[in-house]
């Protein structure tokens, strides 16, 4: 596959998030796209996350989210230096729940 193909169709993947106005809309869209282990996996991504911002160890992550330490090490490198998706969304989520 060349890297124009591929890139073409990420831009479609990340084009179509765009398009969601509800949760339910991305629960249909996600369920449809993605295994149940798969949303799973992103979930406990993003709870990591979240605990991460909180200042929690990393045990206690891996024994509250089901998540080995490998995988929070991961989303720890992201919120550190990666492009941010984690700390806009994570902050998106907050201010909707005040």
């Amino acid at each position: 596959m060349t890297r124009d193909l591929r890139e073409s169709r990420l831009d479609r993947l990340y084009e179509s998030f765009t398009r969601i106005n509800t949760k339910e809309e991305a629960a249909s869209f996600l369920s449809d796209l993605c295994t149940f282990r798969e949303l799973e996996d992103m979930a406990q991504r993003l709870a990591a996350a979240g605990m991460l911002k909180q200042g929690e160890n990393y045990m206690k992550i891996a024994s509250a989210v089901g998540i080995s330490t490998a995988t929070i090490s991961r989303v720890s490198r992201a919120l550190n230096y990666g492009t941010g998706g984690y700390e806009m969304m994570l902050e998106r989520l907050s201010e909707e729940e005040a």
